[in-house]
C-alpha cells in the first residue's frame, strides 16, 4: 500500500486487523463479570454493566473499554475501566510477543516513581483462561487523542487549533519525555526491562536493543518477503553506533503525540508501554520527532498543508534541553534508527495485510514500507536537509 493511498483515505488500521479478532461484547461482559467476582471480595458483588469496543482496536493488544460496578466500603459505585489483552497467536500479530505484566509494571512503576500522568494500574491477569489470553486492567481517563486515521495533520481538533495551543501541546508532550527521563536510578527501578547481554550505560543499552531489533526483523520475515532496505538500515546502524556513556535511562519507546490523551492541550494520559526499554534518550526525543515527519510527509504526498511548524527537531531539542539540562545528541542516528523501527513494525502490518487478502505482494518488497524514501534519505544523509 503506498502513501498516496493511504493518503486518499483507506483506513490502514482496519486492513491490518483479522477479523476474527473482533470479540462479541456480550461475551465480554460476562467473563469479565466472572473475572470480577474472582477478584473482588465476597460481599463487592461486582456487576459489568457496560462494554465498549474501540473502533481502532485490533493494530496491536486489544483494548476494551467496560464499566463495573460494585461495592467498597458500604457504598456502591461505578468503576471506568479499560481493559488491555494480549492478541492471541491465530491474529498474527505485530509483535513476537507482548508481556502484558512487563507493560503493567511499567506503568505502575512510572506512576509511583513520577509526575508523569498514567492511568491506575489495577490488576495483571497471566492466566489466560477468563479472557483467552493475559490482560491488564486500567482505570479509563477521558480526554482526546491526536488521530492516525486520518493522521491529524490531514484535518483534525489539532489542525484547527492555535499556533499557540499547538506549542502548548508540543512542549507539555516533550515535558512527558523529560519527566520519564528524569526517573532516578532506572536500571534499579525498571531491572525488568533490562535485555539480558546489555551494560548500564546509554550505549550498551541500546546495541542490546538493536540486535533484539535484528531480531525482531527475522522473525517477522520468517515466513514472508525479506526488505533489502530495512537490512541495509540494520547494517549501517550498527556500522556507526554513537559512543554514550551515560546512564540508559527509562525509554517510553513508542514515544508520540498518538499516544496521550490531552485535555485544553495538556497531557492527562500516557498509554501503551509495549515498547518500553532501558536506552539513551535521544530513542524517544528522535522517535517523537519522526512520527510527526512521517505524518507530514503522507501530508505532502497528498498535496495538504500539514502542520509544518509543528514538531519540528530543532524547536523539540531545544525545549529537551531547557527542561533536563541534556543536549540529544546524534538525532540524525537515533533518527534513522526511529524510521527504521517503524518500516520493520510497517512492513510486518503489510505482511499481515497480505495474509488476510487486503493487500496484495508488490514486485519490490520495499515498496511495503510507506516512508521508504525517508527511510533511504536519512541513510544517505540528506533528509533533513531537504525540509522546507
Amino acid at each position: 500500500m503506498s502513501a498516496t493511498e493511504i493518503a486518499e483515505g483507506d483506513n490502514h488500521s482496519e486492513v491490518a486487523r483479522p477479523s476474527e479478532s473482533r470479540r462479541d461484547p456480550n461475551d465480554l461482559r460476562d467473563a469479565l463479570h466472572a473475572w470480577l467476582r474472582g477478584r473482588l471480595p465476597d460481599d463487592a458483588d461486582p456487576t459489568v454493566v457496560e462494554v465498549h469496543l474501540p473502533d481502532a482496536n485490533g493494530m496491536s493488544s486489544e483494548t476494551v473499554l467496560f464499566d463495573a460496578e460494585w461495592t467498597e466500603d458500604g457504598t456502591r459505585r461505578v468503576h471506568e475501566l479499560v481493559a488491555r489483552i494480549e492478541p492471541g497467536e491465530s491474529s498474527m500479530p505485530i509483535f513476537p510477543s507482548y508481556d502484558m505484566g512487563t507493560q503493567f509494571a511499567v506503568m505502575k512503576t512510572v506512576g509511583d516513581l513520577s509526575d508523569v500522568p498514567v492511568p491506575t494500574a489495577y490488576w495483571f491477569e497471566p492466566d489466560p483462561a477468563a479472557l483467552g489470553t493475559p490482560f491488564f486492567v486500567m482505570a479509563r481517563i477521558e480526554g482526546i487523542v491526536p488521530p492516525d486515521v486520518m493522521p491529524y495533520n490531514f484535518g483534525s481538533w489539532l489542525s484547527e487549533a492555535t499556533p499557540e495551543q499547538r506549542r502548548t501541546l508540543q512542549d507539555a508532550s516533550v515535558g512527558v519525555l523529560a519527566a520519564l527521563h528524569r526517573i532516578p536510578d532506572a536500571g534499579e527501578n525498571f531491572a525488568f526491562l533490562r535485555l539480558h547481554d546489555a551494560g548500564p550505560t546509554a550505549e550498551e543499552a541500546f546495541r542490546a536493543h538493536l540486535d533484539r531489533q535484528r531480531g525482531y526483523y527475522r522473525w517477522a520475515t520468517a515466513d514472508g518477503p525479506r526488505s533489502p532496505l530495512i537490512e541495509r538500515a540494520l547494517d549501517w546502524l550498527e556500522a556507526n553506533v554513537p559512543a554514550d556513556p551515560s546512564p540508559a535511562v527509562l525509554c517510553w519507546g513508542d514515544s508520540r503525540i498518538g499516544n496521550i490523551m490531552f485535555r485544553d492541550f495538556t497531557p492527562v494520559a500516557v498509554l501503551d508501554w509495549e515498547m518500553a526499554a532501558l536506552g539513551p534518550r535521544e530513542m524517544d526525543v528522535a522517535w517523537m520527532v519522526f512520527l510527526h515527519r512521517f505524518f507530514e510527509d503522507l501530508a505532502t504526498v497528498a498535496g495538504l498543508p500539514g502542520l509544518p511548524d509543528f514538531m519540528r527537531r530543532d524547536d523539540v531539542a531545544a525545549t529537551y534541553a531547557e527542561l533536563t539540562g541534556h543536549t540529544a545528541e546524534n538525532l540524525d542516528y537515533y533518527s534513522v534508527y526511529a524510521a527504521l523501527r517503524h518500516a520493520t513494525i510497517m512492513f510486518r502490518v503489510q505482511s499481515r495485510a497480505i495474509a488476510f487478502g487486503h493487500a496484495t505482494l508488490p514486485e519490490d518488497p520495499d515498496d511495503m514500507i510507506m516512508h521508504r524514501k525517508t527511510l533511504e534519505d536519512m541513510i544517505d544523509g540528506t533528509y533533513w536537509a531537504g525540509l522546507p
